[in-house]
């Protein structure tokens, strides 16, 4: 049996902030785009693996892991 198959319903608890911080996302970002503060907000969301870094050609872009509801 698989893990998924008991585990239906997974949930990633989101601060008010994180929340608010992931609706601005719109496809692929730039961290220049972000305040330091909501640049500390989104490590953080890293680390749940609810926001994804990726470097291409030197550069880091962040996207967003999944559609959250």
């Amino acid at each position: 049996m698989k893990l998924n198959d008991l585990i239906t319903d997974f949930k990633i608890a989101l601060s008010n902030e994180e929340t608010q911080l992931l609706r601005r996302f719109s496809g692929v970002m730039q961290p220049d785009q972000f305040t330091e503060r909501e640049k500390r907000i989104i490590e953080n969301m890293v680390r749940k693996s609810v926001v994804n870094k990726i470097v291409h050609k030197g550069k880091t872009y962040l996207v967003q892991n999944e559609k959250l509801s």
